[in-house]
């Protein structure tokens, strides 16, 4: 059987990567076979991107077109490399971001065409698509504050996104929830602004009924 493909979205110190972590976990306590993913990264090519993106590798200014199509380059790389061998295999992935972070960050976030966004996504990833996404929703001023903290305990400054003005981030959370809408079969949308075992009791338990549904439809019984 196919393994389960499940990505972790939301805005800046929502909590995705300890959510992440603490699913994977708890999915091979199972007994299930699981590999984490992140984007972008993941793989030698990504990892070295992620650092133009973030961490100003380049020294210079990053267009908005070409940091679109430098995310889905490493998409395009950690999906063929990475993420659908390890699905084809019967392993399940956890991915911390993936293709909607770019149409929340790039589209919604930079004001770049939307729907062109969704085709270099689309292009990106061919039909490797979450089955589930999981969004931890956090209000705007909750998320910056988060993102501070988080920045002043590990000593480190801030990556390109997050010295964006609160209008940028404000327009991410707004894209998010778009998104949720436009895609409800897909996005489950969690509270993040919660103790961390009260939201993952909740993705666990989203996980759960994910998982029966799947035993159902191998086993061709009823919905």
């Amino acid at each position: 059987m196919r393994g389960r493909f499940i990505s972790f979205e939301g805005p800046e110190g929502c909590g995705k990567s300890t959510q992440a972590k603490l699913l994977i976990a708890r999915l091979q306590a199972e007994g299930l076979t699981v590999t984490s993913a992140r984007e972008p990264g993941g793989t030698r090519t990504g990892e070295i991107i992620r650092d133009i993106l973030q961490h100003d590798l380049s020294k210079e200014t990053i267009f908005p077109e070409a940091e679109v199509l430098l995310f889905a380059a490493s998409r395009a790389q950690i999906v063929r490399q990475h993420i659908e061998p390890a699905l084809q295999a019967g392993t399940w992935v956890v991915c911390d971001r993936f293709m909607d972070s770019t149409t929340a960050y790039q589209g919604y976030g930079r004001g770049f065409d939307v729907e062109r966004v969704i085709d270099i996504n689309a292009f990106a990833v061919g039909h490797t698509v979450p089955d589930v996404t999981f969004l931890l929703a956090l209000d705007v001023d909750t998320s910056l504050a988060r993102m501070e903290s988080r920045n002043r305990e590990r000593r480190q400054g801030q990556d390109r996104f997050e010295r964006e003005g609160r209008d940028f981030h404000a327009r991410i959370h707004a894209g998010y929830q778009a998104m949720a809408r436009r895609w409800p079969a897909r996005f489950r949308v969690i509270d993040g602004d919660r103790p961390a075992e009260a939201v993952a009791a909740d993705i666990w338990a989203e996980v759960t009924l994910a998982r029966h549904r799947t035993l159902a439809d191998s086993e061709g019984t009823p919905q």
